[in-house]
């Protein structure tokens, strides 16, 4: 045989020079979820290993991720229901304690690249992304809100606005917002192509978001459609997005693949709770090997095409690379 492909394969350091596909800690965005008070640190019980954690708790968990590498968070806040309303105003409260966590981040963490959440959802009595009314989700009235949230995250020292609303128009109105303001440097992660998914339970078992009646089907988008993903992802490239994000990522490699490929801007993905908690266990029911499962399904969302993947595996993977487990 002339071709033998398994010459390649015959080594680790020939496997090496070959190898495709290489993961680096930079490639990773860890979530944190933040709630209101003092020494809280509670586990979310359909989500092992990941916590609802007050500000001085945040404060050590990163510095401690930054000691391992990780660099870069999305923060993501409990409100509670006292504090919300139809119109979200609690999001651009100067005394939102999301706000002020951001900015106590910043201040301790300059280096670090720090991610908000712009959406009504964590501050709507209603539970949904957008202003609801007679039970519809109005685009239009949504916007203004979303806008005034997205400066006040500007000014509490978000590096990156991460607009999860699928709201049409909203890319645009962020960004002239942004620019109006004087926050040129202030970068749009898009949630490009978020889907109606059943995998994001967990996630909202942490921040008692579940919308109050109703689904999202009207705004994210059909699990079943791939094609419209592209225009997504035209779209908010035309109205100013830095990145354009997939979620969730495992079920959608071929929804990343395709944006990848029809793209110049950074890819990121988002492997979602319900991803993970699946993972996890599998892994403590001891039908998988959680140090072998773990890294190969992020290289696989990596391969898929995603230069950018947040996960709630990201300060376990940094410590295995650290400890140079693989």
């Amino acid at each position: 045989m002339l071709k033998r492909p398994r010459r390649n394969r015959r080594s680790e350091a020939i496997r090496g020079m070959a190898r495709e596909t290489r993961l680096s800690v930079d490639n990773l965005v860890y979530p944190l979820f933040l709630f209101d008070g003092k020494k809280i640190k509670d586990e979310i019980h359909s989500l092992p290993g990941n916590y609802r954690m007050s500000k001085d708790n945040i404060l050590r968990e990163i510095g401690a991720c930054m000691k391992l590498g990780i660099r870069n968070f999305i923060l993501f806040p409990a409100i509670a229901e006292e504090l919300k309303d139809k119109t979200a105003t609690y999001s651009y409260d100067p005394k939102n304690f999301y706000l002020q966590t951001a900015t106590a981040i910043k201040k301790r963490f300059p280096e670090c690249c720090l991610i908000s959440d712009v959406a009504m959802d964590p501050y709507s009595s209603d539970g949904h992304d957008g202003y609801v009314e007679n039970g519809e989700i109005i685009n239009d009235k949504s916007l203004p809100i979303l806008a005034r949230m997205a400066t006040a995250q500007a000014q509490a020292g978000f590096d990156m606005l991460g607009p999860s609303d699928m709201m049409d128009g909203r890319v645009k109105i962020l960004r002239e917002t942004l620019d109006i303001g004087g926050f040129y440097n202030t970068g749009i992660l898009s949630y490009t192509a978020k889907y109606a998914s059943a995998f994001y339970g967990p996630f909202r078992d942490a921040l008692d978001s579940a919308p109050k009646s109703g689904d999202k089907k009207t705004y994210q988008m059909d699990p079943a459609n791939k094609r419209e993903a592209l225009i997504e992802a035209k779209l908010d490239a035309e109205e100013g997005a830095d990145m354009l994000m997939v979620k969730p990522a495992l079920n959608y490699l071929d929804v990343i693949h395709l944006l990848k490929n029809n793209t110049e801007l950074p890819i990121a993905a988002y492997h979602v709770s319900g991803e993970c908690a699946m993972l996890i266990a599998a892994c403590q029911n001891g039908w998988l090997e959680y140090e072998k499962a773990m890294p190969e399904t992020l290289l696989s969302i990596h391969r898929a095409g995603a230069d950018v993947i947040l996960t709630y595996f990201a300060k376990d993977y940094a410590k295995m690379v650290k400890n140079k487990a693989f």
